[in-house]
């Protein structure tokens, strides 16, 4: 297969408590919300987990989702909070404001060896380097995953989803589709790897013309499909196609089409408003599932 002219676009998170996330994004990491969306009923390819469920997601990032990688906010009504496994590395973000912002609101920030770390509400670790991004580069620098097979995920990753190879060591893969885009690194877990209920999702962008013959390379190959090419709707905006598989440790991999993807993610100015509103309608939560 050739080489897949990919961009990545988003991870996805599932949230306990929208307030909680609304603050630590937006107040702290010095996010925007670029599109808010309330679904009635779950995903027919589990964007929000396997609920089947009223839920919502917030897209948010430093730059509209034509441009930037995004993180997707996934929330489940009456879902409080999720178990937390050891599958997801962090977020590297590049950044002269964070710490300043967090130690204005005394949020907590602790080294992790010469890195420094914030928490997300949920668990989810965030890695900010004090440096000013320049102007043709992401402040999202890489998200990181753990895998429990180095040899096993360059070949799933590199060789059959034809990520580019930027560096590697004997503790990690850093991959990429091109410039000016948030990379993956996979780095090697010692322990025994648990996605436990936490688990979220890395989605990209490639032609519509590029999705079947994916889906048959990864088919020919043997690797996990977890949903074949399916068109999936958002009330009121555009229908997009997207494949869903699974790496040889089980990660999530959205391939959506760049055409309806352009349509459907268009920058909403009233998203933050939307979100705000939502939160203040949030039911109390007297059942707590994880």
């Amino acid at each position: 297969m050739a080489a897949i002219p990919g961009r990545a676009l988003h991870y996805v998170f599932k949230i306990g408590d929208r307030a909680k996330n609304a603050f630590f994004f937006r107040t702290i990491l010095g996010m925007k919300v670029y599109r808010h969306e309330e679904f009635k009923e779950g995903c027919e390819a589990e964007c929000n987990g396997p609920y089947d469920n009223r839920w919502s997601k917030t897209m948010i990032g430093y730059g509209p989702e034509s441009s930037n990688f995004v993180f997707e906010l996934t929330y489940n009504y009456g879902v409080k909070s999720y178990e937390m496994g050891n599958d997801f590395g962090g977020v590297t973000i590049h950044s002269k404001d964070i710490l300043t912002k967090a130690a204005e609101h005394s949020y907590p920030v602790s080294k992790q060896g010469d890195r420094n770390m914030l928490t997300s509400p949920d668990g989810y670790k965030f890695y900010v380097v004090e440096a000013e991004p320049s102007a043709s580069s992401d402040p999202v620098q890489q998200v990181e995953l753990h895998v429990s097979d180095l040899a096993a995920s360059r070949k799933y990753w590199h060789e059959l989803l034809k990520m580019n190879k930027i560096e590697e060591n004997e503790e990690s893969l850093l991959l990429s589709y091109g410039d000016k885009q948030a990379s993956l690194r996979l780095t090697l877990l010692k322990e025994k790897l648990d996605r436990a209920k936490a688990y979220g999702r890395i989605a990209f962008e490639i032609p519509g013309s590029t999705q079947q013959p994916l889906f048959e390379a990864v088919q020919a190959a043997g690797g996990t499909i977890l949903k074949p090419l399916i068109q999936l709707d958002t009330p009121g905006k555009a229908t997009v196609s997207v494949i869903i598989l699974a790496d040889p440790d089980d990660h999530e991999i959205c391939f959506v089409d760049k055409e309806g993807f352009t349509e459907l993610s268009q920058s909403d100015p009233d998203a933050a408003d939307q979100l705000d509103k939502y939160i203040g309608k949030d039911p109390f939560q007297d059942k707590e599932t994880s």
